[in-house]
This record gives structure tokens, C-alpha cells and sequence, in this order.
């Protein structure tokens, strides 16, 4: 068993072959101390060897006992005002104005396999024996609470989850104004803090900082999960790089407000706290009422970054993603957005649809436009009615059209928004999210539905179903254009306006779940303006996100590159669009567009009855490689090899799990004259077998990881040969295909 006590010692030990971590109760205070959190080490009768007291110039809890100070003991959930001050993990306001709380220690419950979450996302087991959940129970006597810390640790897997549980169990009223999912307290801070950043059109961006004395933290008040930031961040011993050295990642499977905060003191002691943002939240704990936070997945690695990613993304590919897209091939898509934008009718998608299936495409998606009188984006959001104007035959007759051609069918819906010119807007203008006698600010020209309100969201299904239930629609693509401004309720009385922005997506969260249950059969893609939520709460509802609306192959190196850090290239959305590039102008080959959207899900994005006939051949060469590699690429461990932010070059590959093949991306943005000799080396392959690159050359892998790819010609009596050709430009990209013998 992967979780073992030492009852004299009120010690807890959470490990497997992999991962320790372990914590004890004070003797005195009866809180929980946190000892260490690290690489495995055997088990033993007593850590108190780890414990640390000194006396220090501090106030201390007890009279008499100078060793008492909280602000100098490392914890596991930590409150702010008994002698600890700095930011804590929790914070509960009273009546009377008090902050101050004291949980103290009542018993913990060991089982088999992990709890669900009440109506919030998270990882699952599907046998018992997967790893094993401990539940710690806490109690202030004064406040009549318990908190219920929990901690889920997979059996095979360097995993650890955390949550936390509020319960009411008295009869007074008080407020949650702060509540974490976890928060560890490491002894040193030789730490490198790596996390995401952006903004629309740039996400995924990688950004590394030294820890330093104070607070750094990344956040989203906003009301998704935003582009500015991704609610993931890993600490990263100075010396570690993407193959060794020791990682910490910390990922939250939630989509709304969140903090990710770490704090060094002035002894260098690191306090990490995962969770929703206590900005402008206040959540109303009435008498035998409870709260749940979201999950934090926590990972381990002692090797590096990569090893950090892949135990991400085979954890959200194999138990974060449900349903039966999660184990299946995705189709190959074409989406008419960047094709046509709001210009069309039957007659134009059906003959994008027509030429999508003679080149192999497996699924036609029609993108915004094709409700009310939606011809731009300042109206009719909310109205979810066919426009017979474009679509005569509505939204069945289209579909039944491109099942003939043997397609699937897909449509865009943005079902939290609201546009003024609608009836929806006209009969429940209070449905908005907005604030009395206030301005109402407007974002793409729509206004947010209040999603925190089950009968909005109640109307948005009844709305989308009466589309799904007549049309054989296999895939949805979900979007969200703009963030929440005028947080505010009206159906919420004022004492409960702090609770808007985290019931805002628990209504999200609904939506999505009753459409699963009721069309089970349909992929979910999700979508943010791109990638403003793309985070693991999505993904337990919709497998793929669409990652960025750049669509640009250069600047998709660093979203796709960053973006891999934490998530599977299974969920990460793709494809190919035209040039020049509508979002940069850029004018990049076929060959490199197709070469980075590969490593993804894949699809086309412009209208391809404008190609050329060598481009269609080119197309048609690109569906069939990707359709025989898709499943290596879904299901395989990947490996970055060159990072885009920092240099002009940019590798990565993909290996199957037996190690018999493997698929190896490599780009150069910037052509440059008589450069130097270059070569990749690569990850991942079986050093003892013999592998046939591009079916020609043959190494071991052994050749192959220590000594690379040579990217560099040999032209050995062939100067004429070299000095006559054409060399290829700009934006270039190779692919290298390895079959073991």
C-alpha cells in the first residue's frame, strides 16, 4: 500500500516507486507539519529527524514554548494570524468581523482507488487499485468546521492530487474568502519558477524566473483561465533542463479565477499555494453547508522537464479525458472559419465539403455564422436559429448532405454569450451578467450570460438540443470570445455576489455534463478566443482545445512547444491555413504548415477549392501520412528536442510506447548563410535496436541518442552538385520517420 501510518508518531507517508511525501501533527498545536516532498526514500518507524525547532526572535503559540512559532514550521494548510505571517491557504471570516481560525487534528481515513469531486473535474481510477486516497480531518471548535484535507497518490504513476472540504457543522453563518487546493512549505529556495504566458494570438509562451525574497505569482481574475496566464507553474532546481535534475509541476483542473502564488521568507523557506483566486471571491458557508475546492495535480521528476510533461500527459490522456473519444483516433478535420468567415451558403461549404472528402478529409465543420442573421459578429448570439437564408434545408439538410459524401458533421456554438439584438436579450435582459446602475462593458460586441443561474443555463440546453436532437452533428466545436467584466448576479442577494465568478463555471461545467450524458457519441473541442481556457477542468469535458487562434506554423512553435509542457498533443487543436497567414501575413510552405500541425489533432482551415492541383496532391499526401501516424502521435511519449524560444530552431518527437517507431519534427525559421555543421540528437529510442530513417539509412539507437541526426549534407566529390542547386528559404521544415528493424 502506497500510503503508510506511523500512529505513535502521527506521521503520513504517501509514496511508491517514484515520489515520497510525508508529513506528521504537531504534539502540542495539533496542526499538520509538513516534512518532506521529494524523490522515494524508504519508509522508517519516525521522521522525527526532519523536524527543525530553534528558537527564534517570533511570537509563539504557547507560553513557555519559544519552538512554537508557526512562522518558522513548514505546514500543510496553513492560517494566517496565529503566529504565522505570511499568505495563507485558507482564510474564513465571521460575523463579528474575526479572521482567525485553528483546525486542529481529529483522525484520518486511509481507502482504495480516489473519490469523485462534487460537480467539479478531476482525475479518476478506473480499478481501485490505482493508487490510494487519505483523508485527514481538521476541526475548529470555535467555528463548529471541519476541513477535510485530501491526498490521492496513483500507485505507477509520480502523482499526487490534493483537494480541500469546508463543512458547516454549526449554526452560524461565515464566509470563505480564501481556500486553496493545496499548499507546501519546501525548506529551501533554490528554485527556477517555469510557467505559461501570453495573450490572444500568443499563448503558451514559456517563462523562467530565479525565486526571489517576496511574493511571485501568476493569476486570472477574469472568469476563465485565461491567455495571460495557464493555471500551471513548476519549480525547477537551477541545474535542471528538459532531461535531468529535479521538477515540481503543479497543475489546476479547474477553468475560472485562479492564483498560483510562491512565497520566499526571510529564512528562504518556498510557500507554494494552488487554487481559485480569493480576488473578489467570498463564498457564503451557511449552517450544514460545505465547499469543495478544485483539484491540484502535482508531479515529481527527477529527470528533467520532459519526464514532467510526459506523466502529465499520459495521466489527462489516460485519466482526465472520459468518454469514447478518449482511447479513439480523432478525424481529420477541415472548419470553414478562415475560409469564408460569415460569406456563405449551402452551395459554398458543401463544395469545400465535396473537396475535402477527394482529398481524404474525414469531418466537415461549419464555424460561426450560420444562426439568426449572424452575417458579422454584432448580433444574434443567443438565438440558436437556423438562418435559412444560408442554409435553406437548415442545419439537418446540410448535415444529411455531407453524410452522403461519407463525412461526419460539425458545428460551432458560443453558448455562453448573448448579443443585444436577440430575442433572448429582449425577454431576460436581467440574464446578463452585469451590475446595477452600472455601465455594462461589451467585449466582440456580446455580452456574458449569467451561467451562475440554473435556469440560463437550463434555456442554453433546451436551446442546443433542439439543433443536436434533430441533426446528426458528431463533433461540437465550444467557444467563448470574451472574459467577464461587472462580475455581478442579479438573482444572487449582495452577501453571496462574491460566489458569482466560481458559480459562473460550475454553470459551464453543467452545461457541458448534460450534453456528454445525452449525446455521448459527439468529440467536444474546446474554445476560447483560442487559448483563454485551455486548462485540465476543459479537458475533462472536451477532449481537444482548440490551442490558439494563431494559426501561423512559425508562431505555433512556441504556443504547441509551451503548451506541451502539461498537455497531451491528443488535446492540443492544429491546423493548416492559408497563406499569407491572417493573423501575421506570413507566407510559410505547405510542407511547414503541415509538418507543425501534425503534432496535434490535426485539421485544415481554408478553403481548399482555391488550391492548386499540386497543392491538392500535396494535401491529399498530407491526410494519408497523418491518418497512418495518428495514433503514434495521440498515444506516444513525446520529447522536446530544441526549444523555439531559444533559438532559431525548433525539434521535438513522438516514440511509441514499444519504442518501434518514431516520428521526429525539426524546423528552422530563418535560413542562414554557410552555417555550421548541425545534427539533433534524439530521446527515447531503444539504444540496442537498429532503426531505418525515411526508409533509407540505418542506425542504433544508441547512434541516434548520442550522436543524432546529421542535418548537414555530405557533399564529398558533388561540388558542382551543391553549388547548382536551389536552396529552400525561410520557414523550413523536416521530418524524419524511424522504423525499428
Amino acid at each position: 500500500m502506497p500510503i503508510r501510518i506511523n500512529q505513535h508518531h502521527s506521521e503520513f507517508h504517501l509514496y511508491n516507486n517514484k515520489v515520497s511525501y510525508i508529513f506528521r501533527v504537531i504534539e502540542k498545536s495539533r496542526q499538520l507539519e509538513h516534512l518532506y516532498y521529494g524523490k522515494r526514500i524508504h519508509h522508517r518507524d519516525s521522521f522525527d529527524h526532519l523536524i527543525e525547532r530553534e528558537i527564534r526572535p517570533s511570537c509563539n503559540m504557547f507560553e513557555g514554548d519559544h519552538t512554537s512559532s508557526m512562522e518558522h514550521i513548514k505546514q500543510e494548510y496553513p492560517s494566517y494570524g496565529s503566529t504565522d505571517f505570511r499568505f495563507p491557504a485558507h482564510s474564513i471570516l465571521r460575523e463579528d468581523g474575526s479572521h482567525i481560525t485553528n483546525f486542529t487534528y481529529q483522525n484520518f481515513r486511509v481507502t482504495k482507488g480516489k473519490k469523485k469531486l462534487e460537480n467539479l473535474p478531476a482525475t479518476y481510477v478506473e480499478q481501485e487499485d490505482e493508487g490510494d486516497t487519505l483523508e485527514i480531518d481538521l476541526y475548529d471548535d470555535v467555528l463548529k468546521c471541519r476541513l477535510t484535507l485530501s491526498y490521492t497518490i496513483y500507485q505507477n504513476r509520480n502523482v499526487i492530487t490534493r483537494h480541500a472540504e469546508f463543512s458547516n457543522e454549526g449554526n452560524e453563518n461565515y464566509y470563505l474568502d480564501h481556500a486553496m487546493s493545496m499548499s507546501i512549505d519546501f525548506p529551501d529556495d533554490q528554485f527556477e519558477m517555469v510557467h505559461l504566458h501570453g495573450a490572444w494570438a500568443r499563448e503558451g509562451h514559456l517563462e523562467k524566473k530565479t525565486l526571489s525574497k517576496g511574493i511571485q505569482s501568476i493569476y486570472s481574475n477574469r472568469g476563465a483561465s485565461s491567455h495571460v496566464f495557464n493555471p500551471f507553474i513548476t519549480l525547477k532546481r537551477p541545474n535542471a533542463d528538459e532531461h535531468q535534475g529535479e521538477v515540481y509541476g503543479f497543475s489546476l483542473v479547474y477553468s475560472g479565477n485562479f492564483l498560483a502564488q510562491v512565497e520566499v521568507d526571510s529564512y528562504n523557506v518556498s510557500r507554494i499555494t494552488m487554487g481559485i483566486n480569493p480576488y473578489r471571491f467570498k463564498w457564503k458557508l451557511g449552517a450544514g453547508s460545505s465547499f469543495q475546492t478544485p483539484e491540484c495535480v502535482m508531479v515529481y521528476s527527477d529527470k528533467g522537464l520532459n519526464e514532467m510533461s510526459q506523466t502529465y500527459h499520459k495521466l489527462y490522456r489516460e485519466r482526465l479525458v472520459r468518454g469514447n473519444w478518449r482511447d479513439n483516433a480523432r478525424p481529420v478535420l477541415i472548419n470553414n472559419w478562415e475560409a469564408t468567415y460569415f460569406d456563405f451558403n449551402e452551395e459554398k461549404v458543401l463544395e469545400i465539403a465535396s473537396t475535402a472528402k477527394e482529398l481524404g478529409i474525414e469531418l466537415f465543420v461549419l464555424d460561426d455564422g450560420w444562426f439568426g442573421k449572424r452575417d458579422d459578429d454584432t448580433s444574434s448570439l443567443g438565438d440558436w436559429f437556423e438562418d435559412k437564408r444560408k442554409l435553406p434545408n437548415g442545419i439537418n439538410g446540410l448535415a444529411e448532405k455531407v453524410e452522403e459524401l461519407e463525412m461526419r458533421f460539425g458545428l460551432w456554438f458560443e453558448p455562453e454569450m448573448v448579443c443585444k439584438d436577440t430575442k433572448l436579450f429582449e425577454e431576460h435582459p436581467d440574464w446578463i451578467i452585469s451590475t446595477p446602475d452600472r455601465q455594462i462593458s461589451h467585449g466582440r460586441n456580446q455580452f456574458v450570460l449569467d451561467f451562475s443561474r440554473s435556469e440560463v443555463v437550463d434555456y442554453i440546453f433546451q436551446m442546443m438540443n433542439q439543433i443536436l436532437s434533430k441533426s446528426n452533428i458528431t463533433y461540437i466545436k465550444w467557444d467563448m470570445n470574451r472574459h467577464i467584466t461587472e462580475a455581478y448576479s442579479q438573482k444572487l442577494p449582495a452577501d453571496q455576489q462574491g460566489e458569482v465568478f466560481h458559480r459562473y463555471i460550475l454553470g459551464v461545467y453543467d452545461l457541458y455534463e448534460r450534453l456528454i450524458k445525452k449525446y455521448p457519441d459527439i468529440l467536444f473541442e474546446s474554445c476560447a478566443g483560442g487559448g483563454a481556457r485551455f486548462d485540465p477542468g476543459m479537458l475533462y469535458y472536451a477532449p481537444q482545445t482548440w490551442t490558439s487562434d494563431d494559426t501561423d506554423a512559425v508562431e505555433r512553435l512556441k504556443i504547441q512547444y509551451g503548451t506541451s509542457m502539461v498537455y497531451p498533443l491528443s488535446s492540443i487543436g492544429s491546423h493548416v491555413s492559408a497563406t499569407p497567414n491572417h493573423q501575421v501575413g506570413r507566407l510559410t510552405p505547405l510542407q511547414t504548415r503541415a509538418a507543425v500541425a501534425y503534432f496535434g489533432t490535426f485539421g485544415y482551415e481554408l478553403d481548399i477549392t482555391k488550391l492548386s492541383d499540386e497543392d491538392k496532391a500535396m494535401v491529399r499526401e498530407q491526410v494519408a501520412f497523418f491518418k497512418e501516424y495518428r495514433d503514434l502521435i495521440r498515444m506516444g511519449e513525446f520529447y522536446r528536442l530544441l526549444s523555439p524560444f531559444e533559438s532559431n530552431e525548433t525539434s521535438w518527437m513522438v516514440v511509441s510506447r514499444d519504442k518501434s517507431e518514431a516520428l521526429v519534427g525539426y524546423y528552422k525559421v530563418l535560413a542562414k548563410p554557410n552555417e555550421a555543421y548541425q545534427r539533433i540528437k534524439l530521446k527515447g529510442l531503444d539504444p540496442d535496436r537498429l532503426y531505418r530513417v525515411n526508409g533509407t539509412t540505418t542506425h542504433y539507437g544508441d547512434e541516434l541518442i548520442n550522436i543524432g541526426i546529421l542535418l548537414s549534407g555530405n557533399y564529398t566529390d558533388r561540388a558542382n552538385e551543391f553549388w547548382g542547386q536551389k536552396h529552400p528559404g525561410d520557414y523550413q521544415s523536416q521530418l524524419f520517420i524511424l522504423k525499428g528493424l
